[in-house]
C-alpha cells in the first residue's frame, strides 16, 4: 500500500548556483525541462543555474523562472522514474506557479514568462534600497506584528511569511524595517536580521506590480489542476481558472501563510511531505511547524531513489 503524500515547492531563497547538477547528470529529462524554459525566456537557463554569476541568479526576475523551472524538472522526473502522484500540492509564494504547472494548470513555457514577468515588476515596484524584508525568530505572531504597527511611523511595513512557529519574515520600507528590528531585539527576539532580497514582497508596497501581474495573467490560459493546489493568500483549493487567478494577484501583497497550509495539510493525514525542488529549507520549516511530520527533500539522484523507495513502501 503506498503513502498519501503532498508535494511541497520552495521559494525564493532556494536557489543556488550549480542546483540539481547531480540530477541533470543522471538524467537527461532535467536539461530538456530547462531547454524548454530557455526557448521561452531566450537566455540558457540551465547554464545560469550552474554557472551563474550568483548575482544575476539571485536577481528576482531571474531567481523566479529559474526555481520554478527547477521545481517542474525534478517533478518530471519523478513521475518518469515512476513515482507517486501526491494527493494536494503547495508552494511557498513563487513555489505556487510550480505546483499550478505540476498540477497541470499552467504550460511551463507560459509559466516562466510570467514569473519572470512578476519578478521585473516586483524589482520595478521598489527602487533598490527602499525596501527590506527581515527574519524574526523567537517571538510570538502577534508581538512581531505589533512591532511592526509601532515601527511604521506612516511608512509601510507587515509580517509577510508565517514561516515556523516563532519565525516570521516582516517587509516594508527600508527606514521602518531597521526600526523593527531594534524592537525585535529588545523584545527579545532569538534572532532578527535583514535578508538579501531585492524586493520587499507580500506587502502593501508590492500593489502596483500585482495591478501589472493582473494584466498578465488576463492574457494566459489557466486550466483546472489536475491536483488539488493549496493557495497563500487563503488557504483555500480553488478549481476555477478566474478565481486561481485572483489568488495568484491578491498573494503578491498578502503573507504567506505557510504554517496554516502545513497544518492543512498535515489534518488531511498526508502522512508524507515532499520537498519538489532545489534545497531543503521547507523540510526544516515543517520540522519547526510540527516535530512529527516527515518531509522528505528531492534535488539529486541519491535523494530521488530513497525517496521512491519510501513511497512505494508500506
Amino acid at each position: 500500500m503506498t503513502k498519501k503524500i503532498a508535494f511541497i515547492f520552495p521559494g525564493q531563497g532556494s536557489q543556488a548556483v550549480g542546483m540539481l547538477k547531480n540530477l541533470g547528470e543522471s538524467f537527461p529529462l532535467v536539461r530538456e525541462v530547462f531547454d524548454i524554459a530557455s526557448a521561452a525566456l531566450g537566455y540558457d537557463v540551465w547554464q545560469l543555474t550552474q554557472e551563474g554569476p550568483a548575482e544575476k541568479l539571485n536577481q528576482t526576475m531571474y531567481t523566479q523562472p529559474a526555481l520554478l523551472t527547477a521545481s517542474v524538472a525534478v517533478w518530471q522526473v519523478w513521475l518518469a522514474q515512476g513515482g507517486v502522484k501526491p494527493v494536494l500540492l503547495a508552494g511557498h509564494s513563487l513555489g505556487e506557479y510550480s505546483a499550478l504547472v505540476c498540477a497541470g494548470a499552467l504550460e511551463l513555457a507560459t509559466a516562466v514568462k510570467l514569473v519572470a514577468e512578476r519578478g521585473r515588476f516586483m524589482q520595478e515596484a521598489v527602487p533598490a534600497g527602499e525596501g527590506a524584508m527581515a527574519a524574526i525568530v523567537g517571538l510570538e505572531n502577534k508581538q512581531v506584528e505589533d512591532i511592526c504597527l509601532v515601527a511604521a511611523q506612516g511608512d509601510v511595513i507587515a509580517a509577510v511569511n508565517y514561516n515556523a512557529i516563532g519565525q516570521v519574515v516582516i517587509a516594508g520600507q527600508a527606514t521602518a524595517v531597521e526600526r523593527a528590528l531594534v524592537l525585535a531585539q529588545q523584545a527579545g527576539a532569538k534572532l532578527a536580521m535583514k535578508l538579501p532580497v531585492s524586493a520587499p514582497s507580500h506587502c502593501a508596497l508590492m500593489k502596483p506590480a500585482a495591478e501589472r501581474l493582473k494584466m498578465q495573467l488576463d492574457q494566459i490560459t489557466l486550466q483546472t489542476p489536475a491536483i488539488p493546489v493549496i493557495n497563500n493568500v487563503d488557504v483555500t483549493i480553488n478549481t476555477e481558472p478566474a478565481a486561481i487567478k485572483a489568488a495568484l494577484v491578491r498573494q503578491l501583497y498578502h503573507p504567506v501563510r505557510w504554517v496554516e497550509i502545513i497544518q492543512w495539510i498535515a489534518k488531511q493525514n498526508s502522512e508524507l511531505f515532499i520537498e519538489c525542488g532545489p534545497g531543503k529549507i521547507l523540510a526544516g520549516l515543517n520540522k519547526r511547524i510540527d516535530n512529527n511530520l516527515t518531509t522528505l527533500s528531492i534535488n539529486d539522484a541519491a535523494t530521488l531513489a530513497s525517496a521512491l523507495t519510501t513511497t512505494a513502501a508500506n
